[in-house]
């Protein structure tokens, strides 16, 4: 895996996620993200044993985009409270087939995660079969910042980080992800992909105290070159 390093301090290292590839290790037993960035920073500090290194947070596995990682127990549990009090701004680039009606909007939903089948469940309302999953409120806001060739791209900001939440909410006003099966497209990509990429992550630092603002580029591909520039506006 050819690691793209984004930002990196004492405390955090964020790296571009590829999609394909896992944060975390499960039991597929693929080599995850999460050793590939401890082998990093063993090699590059020429460290000496076993490096400690915090998962955050998380993309699913065909989705692309930035991850931060911890690399003090301090930066750990400090970026944990962050993102548990939603005080880490997330932005998201998402392609679909169809534009959404209106072109920007706000969604709530209730999203109920079926961990046996790996898919999520969107609910307009705390319905007795939503209470009866569990389901938790979900809200994020979108916009259309460009179409080409009848693929329109969206700018997403999730105020909550419930399991496929993007994924199932777009998918529930008519805009499934490109690419992404489970949800509604007509077609998997060749690759396993989605065209979902975590953009950019923003917040103050959790030690320094002072902001930082974490981009990543979207994945080489013909779908996204074709609308390269346009988040950078």
């Amino acid at each position: 895996m050819n690691l793209k390093v984004l930002h990196e301090d004492n405390h955090l290292i964020a790296v571009n996620k590829p999609a394909g590839a896992l944060v975390q290790g499960d039991q597929t037993g693929d080599v995850p993200l999460s050793e590939v960035v401890k082998n990093y920073i063993k090699i590059r500090y020429n460290k000496p044993g076993d490096v400690f290194l915090g998962v955050i947070h998380r993309l699913d596995r065909p989705v692309s985009g930035a991850v931060v990682f911890a690399r003090t127990s301090k930066g750990l549990s400090r970026m944990n409270a962050l993102f548990k009090k939603r005080e880490i701004q997330k932005t998201y680039l998402a392609i679909s087939r169809n534009r959404p009606d209106p072109i920007t909007g706000h969604l709530t939903h209730f999203i109920a995660k079926d961990r046996s089948r790996n898919v999520a469940k969107a609910f307009h309302t705390l319905s007795n079969r939503a209470a009866e999953m569990k389901a938790k409120e979900s809200s994020l806001d979108y916009e259309v910042i460009g179409e080409v060739d009848n693929r329109v791209l969206l700018q997403v900001k999730p105020h909550t980080g419930r399991p496929h939440q993007i994924r199932v909410q777009l998918s529930s006003i008519g805009c499934p992800i490109v690419g992404d099966i489970k949800y509604g497209d007509e077609q998997p990509n060749h690759n396993g992909s989605i065209h979902l990429h975590c953009h950019q992550l923003a917040f103050i630092h959790p030690v320094k105290k002072e902001p930082v603002v974490i981009k990543a580029e979207p994945p080489e591909n013909l779908l996204w070159n074709k609308f390269e520039g346009v988040w950078g506006a």
